[in-house]
């Protein structure tokens, strides 16, 4: 086994384990937290795949906007941080039934495919320069509208949730 994959192996351990805490915690916050640490496994996977570009996608956009402005959110329109009711819906077992099934039928459906052996062919050299460099060409010229405006959408979703938290006294 090689250096490369035994650091694959520990950082898809690392990911499914922090997934797992994402759908079992009990803390709204925690939850979040143990989010970023599940993207940011997913990045580390991107980079071990060679794929640069999607691993700094992953990194800002994901980790850098999206979870962080839900965890601002949840905590400024959050009085009770801890909450009264039931942590558990009384069906979770069907859930994990449902989980179980799905999990065994791809394993048997994928055991036989001949695609789980075989490697990839190398890039030609340059491949992802030339690649990166068209897509922020296209992303420059072509849709800086479409990001400008989700940008403000994002300001205005977060101005939202500090009025919506704003006690008057």
């Amino acid at each position: 086994m090689t250096g490369e994959q035994i650091i694959f192996i520990v950082v898809a351990l690392f990911t499914l384990g922090s997934g797992f805490m994402v759908v079992t915690s009990r803390n709204l916050v925690h939850a979040a937290l143990w989010l970023v640490s599940a993207l940011f496994g997913v990045a580390v996977t991107y980079t071990l795949l060679n794929a640069a570009f999607l691993a700094v996608v992953q990194v800002v956009v994901y980790i850098g906007a999206i979870a962080i402005l839900f965890i601002f959110a949840v905590m400024l329109t959050r009085k009770d941080m801890r909450d009264q009711g039931p942590q558990m819906n009384a069906n979770w077992w069907f859930g994990a039934l449902l989980s179980v099934l799905v999990f065994a039928g791809l394993f048997f459906l994928l055991q036989g495919w001949s695609g789980l052996s075989t490697t990839a062919s190398a890039l030609p050299e340059g491949f992802n320069n030339i690649a990166i460099a068209e897509l922020g060409d296209a992303l420059l010229n072509a849709y800086v509208l479409p990001f400008e405006v989700a940008s403000v959408l994002l300001v205005a979703a977060l101005v939202g949730a500090v009025y919506v938290a704003f006690n008057r006294k």
